[in-house]
């Protein structure tokens, strides 16, 4: 296994960057499945890995992974760094950096920008950024939406992604920009994706149901006991976590093989329902993580603090 594993160029909640090393030792060898699909995609850092790392050249380069979410701008975003050229990324992100007027540290370093923290361009960024969102949520540059939607990240609130109920960008203007190490992780992060088979899904996990044996599924959904902000407002269900079972069912079924990454215990609460799911495949999942990243025992009692992460697998 790989000592270094590529970072998301997206900053997303319940990435699983730091698992890397754990969870891809517990993946299927390369030769025993043709095509991954990331059910769950997020911020596409699980992707981009395996195409590093399983279809490298040392293993198949025909492998095709496809890569599915349903929240579709970050599919988009995705897809269009995949179809892009990183030089022409970059000019049209300084481009809009400029237009907007916005900080540009990896340039002028922190010190033209600064109130008060000499690492937070926030007040000075502040009014820039809601013109920006405002012409997002307007869609007046439809033709570089993808470009404004990665900005609104990078200079947005802790680099995070929410959307209101009208489908509006909703988050306040953050303490950073377009840094020389965003670049990096953006360029870096590129060029996987412009460089490997990838195909793009913006559907619910229901919806993909072109599954066959051969496939490997790896699935990493909103934990529904969790206070992530994608699980806002009760955005993940007991329904979809039944349905999610009844779906990797069937997928067994298929004879294809699947894993999910999971939490059964957060703050003193428990996920009853996936810990006796779960049961059917424990001769074949024995090893479990947790959010610290040691293997644990998925049926200890946990503490009020404690988070235990599992990853269940069928093979």
């Amino acid at each position: 296994m790989k000592n270094y594993y590529i970072k998301s160029a997206l900053n997303y909640t319940g990435g699983k960057h730091k698992l890397l090393p754990q969870l891809f030792q517990q993946f299927p060898q390369p030769d025993t499945f043709n095509r991954f699909i990331d059910l769950f995609a997020g911020g596409g850092v699980v992707s981009v890995n395996v195409a590093n790392e399983f279809f490298s050249s040392l293993f198949k380069e025909d492998g095709e992974i496809v890569v599915n979410d349903s929240e579709y701008h970050v599919i988009d975003f995705l897809e269009f760094l995949s179809q892009s050229k990183i030089e022409e990324i970059l000019e049209k992100i300084y481009f809009y950096i400029n237009k907007y007027g916005l900080s540009n540290t990896e340039k002028f370093g922190y010190a033209p920008y600064y109130i008060g923290d000499k690492k937070d361009v926030s007040a000075y960024n502040k009014e820039k950024y809601k013109i920006l969102r405002e012409d997002y949520n307007k869609h007046q540059n439809k033709q570089d939406e993808n470009i404004l939607f990665y900005l609104l990240i990078v200079f947005g609130f802790n680099n995070q992604i929410r959307f209101n109920s009208k489908g509006e960008y909703n988050l306040p203007v953050g303490k950073r920009d377009f840094n020389s190490q965003m670049k990096n992780k953006l360029i870096e992060f590129q060029k996987i994706l412009s460089s490997h088979k990838f195909s793009f899904k913006k559907e619910d996990f229901r919806n993909v149901t072109d599954i066959k044996k051969g496939d490997f599924i790896y699935a990493d959904p909103p934990y529904r006991i969790s206070t992530a902000t994608y699980n806002e407002n009760n955005g993940w269900t007991l329904k979809d976590d039944l349905d999610l079972f009844d779906y990797l069912d069937k997928v067994d079924s298929i004879g294809a093989k699947f894993a999910m990454s999971n939490v059964i215990a957060h703050k003193g609460q428990y996920n009853k329902e996936l810990i006796e799911w779960s049961k059917k495949y424990e001769n074949k999942s024995p090893l479990r993580l947790t959010f610290n990243y040691n293997n644990s025992n998925y049926q200890s009692r946990a503490k009020k603090s404690e988070t235990i992460e599992v990853l269940i697998k069928n093979y």
